[in-house]
């Protein structure tokens, strides 16, 4: 792969973002009504922007693969590249009006992440990254923070949603509070994932992901020279659940350590 191959299918994914950015902007006003409508509406909404989005794509990249979070699965056909869509992560955030979710379409070749957007479209920032081209904030480039010390450390953790007490999630997210500066539940997986390559926090972890929520944001914190790995720190893996990502300094062992 040319770095100019991969450069045009970076646009091309930035201009798609928008695109889906632009649906939930039309239908973000709506959800004013009852519980029962709200999840019917954002369904509605969530497949509106995904079908928009790989329209999009598919238009230009006929061959490349897609696989997206509201039932798209298609295989490759003579590409080696598959992209992954996440067209609302956040989607508790987006209905209640809580300004903190995004489009996220992260770019797979083979089985390598080689390159991810995520649009925030509250804010109008567009994070992206290909494979040894860099990581950007709004064509900026970006890096991690070089926090090493826990106690010094802004994090940020996932719950499955309706966990317990008992649930093992909640368990981890209380062995690293005590020791954190702050743990905080923001709803939104991707964006965590970006602010971490961004430098906005120090950390994020979860163990309920799906590829659709990770992929972007994963290849992103690694361009940007942060880390990724799975919680016990084995190799990370986008088709598995679980994530680590840091700033890449020590301060990623150490919390390798407290989530076990």
């Amino acid at each position: 792969m040319e770095d100019s191959d991969l450069s045009l299918m970076l646009e091309v994914a930035m201009a798609a973002a928008r695109i889906g950015g632009d649906v939930l902007d039309s239908w973000s006003e709506r959800f004013t009504v009852s519980e029962k409508a709200r999840a019917d509406l954002v369904t509605e909404a969530d497949l509106e922007a995904q079908n928009a989005i790989h329209r999009h794509l598919s238009s230009i990249f006929p061959d490349h693969g897609f696989l997206g979070e509201e039932g798209l699965s298609e295989p490759q056909g003579d590409s080696r590249y598959q992209w992954i869509i996440d067209p609302l992560d956040g989607t508790s955030n987006y209905v209640h009006g809580f300004p903190y979710y995004c489009v996220s379409i992260g770019l797979k070749k083979d089985t390598e992440l080689v390159g991810g957007v995520v649009f925030d479209p509250n804010r109008d920032e567009m994070f992206f990254a290909g494979k040894s081209q860099g990581a950007f904030l709004n064509r900026k480039p970006i890096q991690p923070t070089d926090t090493a010390d826990v106690g010094q450390a802004m994090t940020m953790a996932s719950l499955p949603r309706g966990s317990g007490a008992e649930d093992p999630a909640v368990a981890r997210f209380l062995q690293v509070l005590p020791h954190a500066q702050t743990v905080q539940r923001s709803g939104s997986a991707t964006l965590n994932l970006v602010y971490v390559a961004c430098g906005r926090i120090d950390a994020f972890w979860s163990s309920s992901l799906k590829p659709w929520d990770m992929a972007a944001g994963a290849a992103i914190i690694t361009e940007a020279g942060g880390r990724v790995s799975k919680l016990g720190n084995g190799p990370f893996d986008v088709s598995q659940p679980e994530i680590l990502a840091s700033n890449g300094t020590s301060l990623h062992d150490e919390l390798v350590r407290l989530l076990e």
